[in-house]
């Protein structure tokens, strides 16, 4: 229903009619048949939904009253889903007979017009001979159905759809076959056609859905289809008939240069002449057995062989003739060769043994020019092939057949199985120019590629079931209306009549008071929540948030945190420290002391400047210690560490080298470290930190660009989550948390391949992710498994705890999982799920658990990769720099002591 009466709404025309619809005056007397008695009261729900659709405030109306009047219609369970061609032939027919209703009351003496049939009906001619007789009719059509299977684009399916039998027999005279074309007198405004998606399969019983892939264009021209031009294309359909059959010579001959030889092993041609030519031209490199022997034989004593024997020699007595008493030929010649003759030389490769240079000149000319050849008539036949495909192509473009145009509206979508599935619409706005997808409750922007991918079919079980194309010169049908007095265009609620416009200012308000009453509830909840809090209760350890202003990575301890962990000579200990041990790191210097990497680098820096500064003063002393700093940085950049000792995590500065910021954004950030605040813990750092102030201070606007510098610090900000979604996915997969860990390992993939499309160093490893996300994918799986027993058991209680397993831990992970097309293994097992839970619907069950199942599919079905399950990511917490390194190297170690199966 939905993804229909989008399609429908969308179309202008369609909108106005039903909107503008006033039920018959003698409506009092009705019903007077069932007809009326059910298309009437559709008609007025269809409006009022239209009229919501129109000017509500709600993000999405309920269909629920007009479809439950829908129901009736179709005899088949109510719970059973109808599929696109049936519901829509239905839906025509309810909406015919409702304007006849109207247009038999408003005739006046005149054959009534049924808006609906001139919008969606046309005519064809169908002329043809049975059984040796001519015939003709004219017969009205609503929607065109439409083979699939065995066409590749929707021209291949109509050519088919257009003749039927032997098309020869229709053009001779005195003959017995038979045969019909069908030709288009009248095209409806409004042209939907019906791919016939489904076979029967009388094998298994039950119906399938093809999956093949069909193509079909935005602009579809059906002059070629067209009565009016019945001779001419008559023509065209003979020369590409004619062309198609030397196109099949040309595809032989050029498949017998290709796949050369009588054998099942064929090679092309050209390349079968150079080898040839390469045997030829090989020099014969010989070798004799007997040497072979003579080399891989004892070597202790052992006298040299004999030279190979000559052919005169080879043809005398055999070595069994030789005395036995020769004690140098019995140590020498080993007993194989001792029972037959010696073999001539044998070549180390394929070559002539016997061509003189004058033979070899020949051979060589004759199949250099032979390759020539074939290469030339190769490229030839694959010319001309090219040619006639090209041809074919543009048989229909002259300007005589692109005079009926009709532009691709809308597409609804299937995507599953031939008895369930998920429904989903692309409809085009004519306006902004662009694809729209409808897809349930979320409308989005879309894109002709997205479209194909999931229209023309192919991929997954994603396909397109039904076209709406409409005439690109009927204007009407997509133009908006305008004010008859003042001439501006009508939008939103002016666009309804005044008993509509009404109806949808009392649901707003109705939706406003809902609102009002919501706020209300959650100020109460928000109330009570302040005054539980307010109890004394014990406190709970809990991570210290993140200050706001600079990034946590930026900032420093300030002075009273670091009082907790430096002595009072904290500073002169480190100088101390410095001076012993000038070749130590910071971070060894720094074991006994909780600072950040970036403090620890710049106090070790300030203290190695601290001569420079004793004897130049605080600006030379700053330009020493920041050099230093920045050089210590680029060695790290230039490490390659094991992965539990990530620099990056430590320093912004080394993520930015590593990914080749800007000098100027690597600059400002060493400034604004040397210059926090926070680091005045001695004079010497009080005054290196005032210079560093000063030098920001000195930067002007136009120096740095400060977008393009929160751009590169908001990417190291992405980068940390990544590593928390990361870090806590693999302590989540090491405790057996397996649904919590594939959360985050979901989002730290997604984060990461961003990261990852800007550069090799701005994310981790792809692959470790996505391993540890298939891993708990697995267990997925399992868990799958134990949901679809619970529902086959049959117990309401089981069956309900099967499906809450499945809407809240696995389904909302779906669409996560499918958002990367080239995680092929991970698209397989999603795809086992669906077919599992699709396995029942061939099955006999309870009418409850039929429902169930019914409400259960589409959502598991819905191939969509918009995320519904989840409002937000999972939580992270607060993560010092000091903690977070700590914890990620601790679970890198860890994974790389117990590596999981298949790493």
């Amino acid at each position: 229903f939905s993804s229909s009466f989008q399609s429908l709404f969308n179309l202008l025309e369609f909108r106005r009619l039903v909107l503008n619809f006033n039920a018959p005056a003698n409506a009092q007397d009705l019903p007077r048949n069932q007809k009326e008695h059910r298309n009437l009261p559709f008609m007025r729900e269809l409006r009022y939904l239209f009229a919501l659709l129109v000017g509500s405030k709600r993000k999405y109306v309920d269909p629920s009253r007009a479809v439950e009047i829908l129901k009736d219609a179709f005899k088949s369970n109510d719970s059973q889903q109808q599929d696109v061609s049936e519901f829509t032939h239905k839906l025509l027919d309810w909406l015919e007979d409702a304007f006849q209703i109207k247009a038999e009351e408003e005739r006046d003496g005149e054959k009534p017009k049924n808006p609906m049939v001139e919008l969606f009906y046309g005519r064809f001619l169908a002329v043809g001979v049975l059984e040796g007789k001519k015939f003709e009719n004219t017969e009205m059509f609503g929607q065109y159905p439409l083979q699939v299977n065995g066409f590749k684009d929707l021209h291949e399916c109509l050519e088919a759809a257009m003749i039927e039998g032997e098309i020869e027999s229709l053009h001779s005279e005195n003959s017995a076959k038979s045969g019909q074309e069908h030709w288009f007198t009248e095209l409806p405004p409004v042209l939907t056609f019906e791919l016939s998606r489904f076979e029967f399969n009388q094998a298994l019983g039950r119906p399938e859905k093809i999956h093949n892939k069909l193509e079909f264009p935005p602009i579809l021209y059906l002059d070629r289809y067209m009565h009016k031009n019945r001779e001419i294309t008559r023509i065209k359909r003979d020369e590409i008939k004619r062309l198609r059959e030397y196109l099949t010579v040309l595809q032989q001959r050029l498949e017998r240069y290709l796949s050369y030889g009588s054998g099942p092993k064929r090679f092309p041609l050209v390349d079968v002449l150079q080898y040839a030519l390469e045997f030829a031209s090989s020099k014969p490199v010989c070798t004799s057995p007997v040497d072979d022997l003579d080399a891989s034989g004892p070597s202790g004593g052992a006298p040299p062989a004999p030279s190979a024997p000559s052919t005169i020699e080879q043809q005398g007595p055999s070595s069994s003739d030789v005395p036995s008493t020769s004690p140098v030929q019995r140590s020498v010649i080993h007993k194989p060769f001792t029972q037959s003759r010696i073999p001539p030389d044998l070549p180390m490769h394929p070559a002539p043994r016997h061509i003189t240079e004058e033979e070899l000149s020949v051979l060589e000319g004759c199949l250099h020019r032979w390759r020539t050849e074939v290469e030339n008539d190769t490229r030839d036949l694959q010319e001309s092939i090219s040619r006639i495909h090209r041809t074919i192509e543009l048989m229909y473009s002259d300007k005589t057949m692109i005079q009926v145009p009709y532009r691709l509206h809308a597409v609804l979508v299937h995507e599953g199985q031939a008895n369930a599935g998920h429904y989903w619409a692309y409809i085009y706005d004519h306006h902004q120019n662009r694809w729209m997808k409808y897809n349930d409750i979320s409308v989005t922007k879309s894109t002709w590629e997205e479209l194909e991918r999931d229209s023309f079919g192919g991929y997954r079980n994603a396909s397109a079931y039904c076209l709406m194309y409409i005439n690109d010169k009927e204007q009407y049908l997509m133009q908006e209306e305008f004010n008859k007095e003042t001439g501006q265009m009508l939008v939103g609620m002016d666009t309804l009549p005044s008993d509509l416009r009404d109806y949808v200012k009392e649901d707003n308000k109705r939706f406003e008071k809902e609102l009002e009453e919501w706020d209300a509830e959650l100020a109460q909840k928000a109330q009570q929540e302040k005054l539980l809090s307010q109890i004394p209760r014990a406190p709970a350890p809990s991570p210290a948030p993140v200050q706001a202003g600079e990034p946590e990575y930026l900032e420093q301890p300030s002075r009273t945190d670091l009082s907790k962990h430096l002595k009072e000579d904290s500073v002169q200990a480190i100088n101390k420290a410095l001076a012993e041990q000038e070749d130590r790191g910071p971070e060894a210097i720094m074991d006994t002391v909780m600072l950040t990497p970036n403090m620890q680098g710049i106090i070790m820096a300030i203290g190695k400047a601290r001569n420079v500064y004793d004897r130049c003063g605080p600006e030379a002393g700053f330009f020493k210690a920041i050099k230093l700093e920045y050089t210590r940085l680029l060695k790290l950049a230039q490490e390659d560490p094991p992965p539990e000792c990530d620099y990056r995590l430590r320093h912004a500065i080394v993520y930015f080298i590593q990914n080749q910021a800007p000098k100027k954004i690597i600059e400002r950030t060493l400034l604004e470290q040397f210059g926090d605040h926070n680091l005045s813990f001695d004079e010497r750092c009080r005054n290196i930190m005032k210079v560093a102030q000063a030098k920001l201070e000195m930067i002007k606007p136009d120096e740095v660009n400060m977008e393009e510098y929160e751009r590169w610090h908001q990417d190291y900000r992405n980068f940390r989550e990544t590593t928390m979604f990361l870090m806590v996915g693999l302590e989540f997969f090491q405790k057996k948390s397996y649904m919590e860990a594939l959360l985050y390992l979901i989002y730290a993939y997604q984060n990461n391949k961003e990261l990852l499309s800007k550069g090799p160093y701005r994310g981790h490893d792809e692959e470790l992710i996505s391993h540890y996300r298939r891993e708990c994918l697995l267990v997925s799986e399992k868990l799958n498994e134990h949901a679809a027993a619970l529902f086959e058991s049959g117990d309401d209680q089981e069956v309900n705890n099967g499906l809450i397993i499945m809407n809240e831990l696995i389904v909302p992970c779906l669409p996560l999982l499918l958002v990367d097309e080239m995680e092929e293994k991970d698209i397989v097992a999603v795809e086992d799920m669906r077919n599992r839970w699709c396995s029942y619907l061939g099955q006999e069950m309870e009418p409850n658990l039929q429902e169930k199942l019914t409400d259960f599919l589409p959502k598991l079905l819905d191939c969509s990769t918009e995320i519904k399950g989840f409002n937000d990511p999972p939580k992270l917490p607060s993560f010092s720099t000091h903690e977070l390194c700590e914890r990620y190297a601790r679970i890198m170690l860890s994974l790389s002591r117990t590596p999981a199966d298949g790493r």
